[in-house]
């Protein structure tokens, strides 16, 4: 059986998604520094409001570099994107408080802002920035107390507000629906096409991540080890399709003898591994026992014949069967292969131990 080649696996997909979304970020922001200081440098600003805008360039720049050079942060999260937003939701109302308040044509940088929460952080946080530009946009818009409650003063701020909620809306649509998309290939590229249990990269993604959880926790995980005895019997009497429909079968089985944390894999043809976390080895052999059981018991019926099917199990746990996963993985094969050799249609459970005794005797 190939092992799992972990190293590919050093950062989750989760996080590969969330560095591409945040170089896209870095970018907003430089372009951004880049806008403001175009306009500055066009003469775009008062000269006696020039000394407290470079300011807030230079302050903005710091805080650019510091998120995306010094690496004050090793992982990447939607958190600190959120933070991000938020500061250049301040460098903007900052700028715009010098360069002519809501009349400023830099007055649609915050649709940078709300473009960048649609993409990255979802719907909810998006409403929330929404709500923090539209209180800055009452704060900029502020001149007389008398005006604020008038119907003139809020239609004038809903006009200049209305923009940004639509380009919201149909950003954060987009966004959704791009999301999607990607979740399907996602899961089309972790699951087995015709079983729809998860592919050996599915299970190299989930296995690292649960294995790293029990050596943390110090807490137990069991993996099994499942061969079907007889696919190659009933490709060769009913064909390829009838054994593809057993297979099928043989999931729906076992996966009805699961729990909803345990994760069921096809690792190639007639092989699967089920890993059980939380799980010890007694509990494991239970499990096991139960998933022969009901397969043995269970009859296809393929071109009008009950065709029946059994498996060959082998069991292994942390921390007594190996202190990686590619050691446990390799050991409940090699009890798989002892099921077949004792006559298939059975479990076994052979530690660690026992196997070096029986290989020196």
């Amino acid at each position: 059986m190939a092992s799992i080649d972990r190293g590919k696996q050093t950062t989750t997909i989760e996080q590969e998604e969330l560095r591409g979304i945040s170089r896209s970020v870095g970018e907003i922001e430089w372009l951004l520094m880049i806008v403001v200081l175009l306009y500055h440098a066009f003469g775009g600003i008062a000269e006696d409001d020039q000394p407290t805008t470079v300011v807030a360039m230079v302050l903005y720049a710091l805080c650019i570099m510091g998120f995306r050079y010094a690496n004050f942060f090793k992982h990447e999260s939607r958190w600190k994107l959120a933070v991000e937003t938020w500061i250049m939701t301040a460098f903007i109302t900052w700028t715009l408080l010098y360069t002519g308040r809501l009349e400023s044509p830099l007055l649609n940088s915050y649709l940078l802002v709300i473009i960048t929460s649609a993409l990255a952080l979802g719907k909810l946080t998006t409403l929330l920035e929404l709500a923090l530009i539209g209180a800055c946009i009452v704060m900029l818009g502020e001149s007389d107390t008398r005006d604020i409650l008038s119907l003139k003063h809020a239609a004038g701020l809903f006009a200049q507000f209305a923009p940004f909620v639509l380009v919201a809306y149909i950003t954060t649509m987009f966004a959704s629906d791009i999301r999607y998309g990607l979740n399907q290939v996602k899961l089309l590229a972790e699951t087995d096409e015709l079983t729809k249990a998860y592919n050996r990269r599915g299970f190299a993604i989930i296995a690292d991540r649960l294995f790293g959880q029990a050596v943390r926790y110090s807490r137990p995980i069991s993996m099994l080890v499942l061969d079907c005895d007889n696919l190659k019997q009933v490709n060769d009497n009913n064909g390829h399709k009838a054994g593809d429909a057993m297979l099928v079968g043989l999931v729906r089985c076992i996966q009805g003898h699961l729990r909803h944390t345990d994760v069921l894999v096809r690792q190639g043809g007639d092989e699967f591994i089920v890993l059980l976390p939380e799980t010890p080895a007694i509990g494991a052999l239970d499990a096991a026992e139960k998933i022969r059981a009901a397969v043995e018991a269970n009859a296809l019926a393929i071109d009008g014949q009950l065709v029946k099917t059994t498996v060959s199990i082998g069991v292994a746990s942390y921390p007594e069967d190996g202190s990686t996963l590619d050691l446990m993985l390799a050991h409940a094969d090699r009890n798989m292969y002892q099921a077949k050799l004792g006559g298939r249609n059975r479990v076994v459970y052979q530690t660690l131990t026992d196997a070096k005794l029986a290989a020196s005797a």
